[in-house]
């Protein structure tokens, strides 16, 4: 047995008789102040969040959006951390609540005057906010938090839900409430489906209808998958799905890496969106600059980055993909920016919840 070999089995075997099996086995998603994860949640929270509960992205001029503020709260939450919670809430209340509904603008700009420059919001960012309340309103048993997701999940489904153009049964996600839905077709984001979010918030809120859109969402997850790499953006029509407007990215890149992430962590490892991503980052996630934007169709490789997250997510990908023991994830380092920072932590996540077999060595 090679010495890489022994340590894979020697070292899944020592997690599955542990913690991480009974997290894994039980779909938990809260780690006790004793976890090993709390230390990357601590590096997390030094490199993206201030005092004030703002989670702050470097590389988008330090500005702060909708979407941190939900990934954010959730992974608080999940880490037991009260102070980290109430701080990103009291945040996020002050300066993002500014619609007439329960749903938050999408981003927040520390340089600009006003702050907000527009009000529309962001459906993953409200989403990953409604599923941090009920998390922690269970946990803290505190009711008024799933309340108060529950009128998100309700917004979420009023106003960012439309039918699918072609007339099939089912309504799809919409990116947000304005903007993505002509007489001819919608314009979706397949990253912000988050199928485990959508029905826990589902199950706590009884706002079943989101359980209904994760459901039709990895439905045209798989279709899609079925050509190649999910990409970025996609547009839907009466005849099928066709590349979205110009103005959005139509290759598979920074934004679709999140959706075999979402897949795992919502417990699809057979999901072909990650069986393809696997296949596409085989060749290179183990070197220093692993692949991240690809072509869709061919799976050229059109970008590198050196950044950890995406190496974890592609690591956890072929781990899973394959079934197999072990895995060369990266540990969680604070040497990259808050969006692969992110990825990674929420991969770690994935791994120690669901796949405890695919140890980081």
């Amino acid at each position: 047995m090679h010495r890489r070999d022994f340590l894979f089995t020697t070292l899944a075997a020592s997690l599955l008789s542990g913690p991480a099996s009974a997290l894994a086995e039980e779909g938990m998603t809260h780690f006790g102040s004793d976890h090993p994860l709390q230390g990357s949640w601590r590096m997390w929270k030094a490199l993206c969040l201030n005092a004030e509960g703002r989670v702050i992205d470097g590389f988008q001029n330090a500005a702060s959006h909708s979407e941190g503020q939900g990934y954010g709260l959730a992974l608080a939450a999940m880490f037991g951390d009260h102070a980290a919670f109430d701080a990103i809430m009291a945040w996020s209340d002050t300066n993002l609540a500014v619609r007439d509904d329960a749903l938050m603008a999408w981003r927040w700009l520390p340089e600009a005057d006003p702050h907000i420059q527009d009000r529309n919001n962001a459906t993953d960012g409200d989403l990953f906010f409604a599923w941090g309340l009920v998390l922690g309103g269970e946990r803290q048993g505190r009711p008024e938090l799933i309340e108060r997701a529950t009128r998100i999940a309700g917004d979420i489904v009023r106003l960012c839900a439309a039918p699918h153009p072609d007339g099939s049964a089912g309504n799809v996600m919409l990116p947000a409430a304005a903007g993505f839905l002509t007489a001819d077709q919608l314009v979706v984001n397949p990253s912000y489906y988050m199928p485990r979010a959508m029905r826990e918030v589902a199950s706590a809120t009884g706002v079943r209808a989101l359980a209904e859109l994760a459901d039709t969402g990895e439905t045209l997850i798989e279709a899609l998958a079925q050509n190649g790499l999910v990409p970025d953006w996609i547009a839907l029509t009466a005849s099928g799905p066709v590349p979205p407007p110009e103005n959005f990215s139509r290759r598979s890149g920074y934004e679709a890496i999140r959706v075999p992430l979402m897949a795992l962590w919502s417990g699809n490892a057979g999901s072909a969106s990650v069986r393809n991503f696997a296949q596409a980052t085989a060749d290179g996630w183990m070197t220093e600059n692993p692949p991240v934007v690809f072509a869709p169709d061919s799976g050229e490789v059109i970008e590198r980055s050196s950044h950890a997250g995406y190496r974890a997510v592609a690591a956890l990908s072929d781990c899973a993909m394959r079934d197999g023991a072990g895995s060369v994830m990266p540990r969680f380092t604070a040497e990259q920016p808050y969006y692969p920072a992110t990825l990674h932590l929420m991969a770690l996540v994935a791994q120690v919840t669901g796949f405890p077999r695919c140890v980081p060595l």
